[in-house]
């Protein structure tokens, strides 16, 4: 009876597991502050990024958030859709993907400092993603995909463990 028992909480354990490592369809705000930082130690050195942000197409940002007005529809619906099938990439904080992005952002749109940090605010959560990933067909659906899934897959395997095991 005892080894019954340790086999469900197993399979409980990986329901919990597979509903916490879906993560949720934002960019955080504080990957819209400051990018770099005057001092960090080697404790603080962050990874590469494994996305190539060098050769992306930026014109999804420079064709719609024009100057000198810089509006914050036309902005932030751009540093949306160019951003947010990288969500998960852009809220590891181990490592430089937000930085990196930011850093070719302002270097192909010539924008002033801090534009997206102080125009694209949507509550305390940060940019809300999922409107755009819910309506998308390429790898960013199948990530959503996944994490809608994710509890499913979850459920089935725990199930056929504790059937395995009875």
């Amino acid at each position: 009876m005892d080894l019954m028992r340790v086999f469900f909480l197993q399979a409980a354990a990986l329901m919990i597991l597979t509903d916490l490592i879906a993560a949720d369809p934002f960019i955080s705000g504080g990957v819209l502050e400051g990018h770099g930082s005057i001092s960090r130690s080697l404790l603080q050195a962050k990874q590469s990024c494994p996305i190539n942000f060098e050769f992306m197409n930026y014109k999804i940002i420079t064709n719609k958030c024009k100057g000198p007005q810089y509006l914050p529809g036309p902005c932030c619906s751009a540093l949306k859709e160019f951003a947010c099938p990288y969500t998960d990439q852009l809220n590891d904080l181990t490592n430089d993907c937000a930085t990196t992005m930011f850093s070719y952002i302002n270097l192909y749109g010539k924008y002033p400092p801090g534009l997206f940090a102080y125009e694209c605010r949507e509550g305390k959560e940060g940019l809300d993603c999922s409107a755009y990933l819910n309506g998308t067909d390429n790898s960013a659906s199948s990530a959503n995909m996944i994490r809608r899934l994710s509890p499913v897959i979850g459920t089935v395997v725990g199930v056929t463990v504790a059937l395995l095991v009875y």
